[in-house]
């Protein structure tokens, strides 16, 4: 993909208007909280769901304007589940900056996480009151049904963590459909129902988010285990030493065989595991093809994104297009 696409898309994702908007509905009293709900959207993130509202909305004749709200709604419950995740999962840094709960402690965190929630539906219910064809009321539905899968989703990872047992693809699949692909999912509803489309809009571009967000997903999971460090800044197979259940590690120990299985069994979910142990794990899954095989599922979930939105024809189908290649071509 080339550099002017990913410039576009970094542009459009971070323009001043979805940072102000999103802002705009972030302050108040006590300021302590307010602070704290908006310190992770003022330190970074790619505003890809945002993104994703606002082309859903154009691709279909609507406008900016109308997507707005929608688009700052699943960016607050996005960084929403951020904040709870880093509490459950006791990180200290994301974006390069202390997490929320570290910053402000334990007890702001959590409300800033739940604030940011309340907000996200008062955002959406106050700003389509009133407007014809139920759009509030459909918005509320899709992001509510959003926020259980994310829940649901996030349980059974904690479920897969706990368990003896590897899954399979399918329960991995099912796992990250909630727990990942529903905000994409609802990002592209929601843009669709802010421009009053119809119920086959709807469901052309929830396909489209659904298979956009499990490639984002395992490609992710890919990058977490034999990802480059400089990139990724975290240490060489974080993710093999976390003894985390993704795709690739389900993978490289469905394909490999005696020592091959030894040395990656040797640092998976091994804390004490050696950098030497570590390395010798990351060298063998890649010595495996796993790279390969992830990116032939992530395209195939992108040629299945693709004809979800093949009936369109204008900019924000070539923008969101754009998208789905940076998603899938993202480097290790």
């Amino acid at each position: 993909m080339g550099a002017k696409n990913r410039m576009n898309i970094n542009e459009i994702s971070k323009t001043a208007r979805i940072d102000s908007f999103l802002l705009s509905r972030l302050r108040g009293d006590p300021q302590d909280l307010y602070k704290a709900a908006r310190y992770m959207i003022e330190h970074g993130g790619k505003r890809l769901r945002p993104y994703m509202v606002i082309k859903s909305c154009q691709i279909v004749g609507g406008t900016i304007k109308q997507a707005m709200p929608a688009a700052a709604s699943i960016e607050m419950i996005h960084n929403f589940t951020l904040v709870h995740d880093d509490i459950m999962d006791n990180d200290e840094v994301r974006h390069g900056v202390p997490t929320v709960h570290i910053k402000f402690g334990i007890p702001v965190g959590i409300l800033a996480g739940d604030l940011l929630f309340s907000k996200a539906f008062e955002t959406i219910s106050h700003s389509y009151l009133g407007a014809s064809k139920g759009i509030g009321l459909l918005l509320v539905a899709s992001l509510a049904k959003a926020c259980t899968d994310v829940c649901e989703g996030q349980v059974l990872d904690i479920s897969m963590a706990k368990s003896k047992k590897i899954p399979t693809e399918t329960q991995y699949i099912n796992m990250i459909e909630k727990k990942t692909s529903s905000l994409f999912i609802a990002s592209c509803a929601m843009g669709t129902i802010s421009a009053g489309k119809t119920t086959k809009d709807i469901k052309r571009l929830s396909t489209f988010g659904k298979n956009l967000g499990i490639a984002f997903q395992i490609i992710d999971d890919l990058i977490g285990v034999i990802g480059d460090p400089k990139v990724t800044k975290k240490p060489v197979g974080n993710d093999i030493r976390e003894g985390k259940k993704s795709l690739p590690i389900l993978m490289a120990l469905k394909k490999a065989r005696g020592q091959e299985k030894k040395n990656i069994l040797k640092a998976f979910g091994n804390n004490s595991a050696t950098r030497n142990d570590v390395e010798k794990a990351v060298a063998t899954i890649s010595s495996l093809g796993i790279d390969r095989i992830i990116r032939q599922k992530a395209s195939y979930h992108s040629n299945m994104a693709r004809k979800a939105i093949s009936v369109y024809d204008s900019d924000g189908k070539t923008e969101l297009l754009s998208l789905l290649d940076f998603v899938v071509e993202r480097s290790l």
